[in-house]
């Protein structure tokens, strides 16, 4: 079989799994019912697997035809790419875009500066979900990643850019402060309620204290309260229910408006790092490259409030 058999029936397969039957995909493909079908049987001859299961009123995909049709979709993708980048028409980005941006980050920050992206850049057609999860944007087909987290060292297929660490700081109410008093110090702190950031293996994120008299520590306290989700816990401590370590890009409105306040300025200290990751195969595609420009000049964190 030569390749560029090989790439029409991947191309004949993808239709037939997004259009959901043999004769719709042929419609599609301006080709006979036949033709489709044959194309698909042999592939299935070819990998030893059923690509669909066809005892149902809908063709749907076995398991192995779901894995086959992400690679299916990201190999037709990349190829569809490539020959953009190479042709002499292709002047603006354009095309579909998918990002995967931190829930609540992406929400608060990301997604506004990639509205102005998509605003910009009318015919790309951005794609975008949210996830605080781990995700492999060759194994998920993924054009771009946003995230708050990870090493400094990535698998060879990624490229990444750093944009900065997060600064944590200890904050509390106007109206708690005003009934419990604000610590003055780090023996003070450990005497005050605690509303802390919950782990869905329900653990608990621990303080990071950083005193400047030796390394980082990690502090487990015990929580007042525990919530799993940042933007919950920044309510929780607007409400009262006491003092929180909070990243300055989640309470920067928070401080400038006087719904919350800075404690013990003098443990400021450093969190996690922020990151543009994508795929090498991906970084010379012009809406790649444009997207990578565009949230290196708007996204930063860590510089305070």
């Amino acid at each position: 079989m030569t390749p560029s058999e090989r790439l029409k029936g991947l191309a004949t397969f993808v239709a037939v799994a997004e259009a959901g039957s043999f004769t719709a995909a042929a419609a599609r493909l301006n080709l006979t019912n036949s033709a489709v079908g044959k194309a698909v049987a042999r592939l299935e001859e070819r990998l030893r697997q059923p690509l669909f299961d066809r005892s149902r009123r809908r063709l749907e995909l076995t398991d192995a035809g779901e894995v086959f049709y992400k690679v299916c979709v990201r190999v037709l993708e990349e190829l569809e790419a490539a020959e953009r980048v190479i042709s002499a028409d292709e002047i603006a980005p354009s095309g579909r875009l998918r990002v995967d941006l931190p829930a609540t980050f992406g929400r608060l920050h990301a997604l506004p500066a990639l509205l102005g992206f998509a605003e910009r850049h009318p015919q790309v057609m951005p794609q975008v979900s949210f996830t605080d999860r781990f995700v492999d944007p060759v194994e998920d087909g993924l054009d771009l990643v946003v995230r708050i987290g990870g090493g400094d060292t990535w698998p060879a297929a990624l490229d990444y850019r750093y944009l900065g660490h997060e600064e944590l700081v200890f904050c509390a109410s106007p109206a708690y402060i005003a009934l419990h008093g604000a610590p003055r110090t780090l023996e003070e702190l450990w005497r005050h309620a605690a509303v802390l950031y919950g782990r869905a293996d329900g653990s608990t994120s621990p303080w990071l204290i950083d005193d400047g008299q030796g390394p980082l520590a990690r502090q487990h306290v015990e929580g007042r309260i525990v919530l799993g989700q940042a933007e919950a816990q920044v309510a929780a401590v607007e409400a009262g229910l006491g003092i929180g370590q909070l990243a300055t890009w989640l309470v920067e409105g928070q401080l400038r408006a006087g719904r919350l306040v800075q404690v013990l300025p003098q443990l400021a200290t450093r969190g996690l790092p922020l990151h543009l990751v994508w795929q090498r195969t991906r970084q010379h595609v012009p809406k790649v490259q444009a997207l990578i420009a565009h949230f290196a000049a708007t996204l930063s964190i860590g510089r305070g409030v």
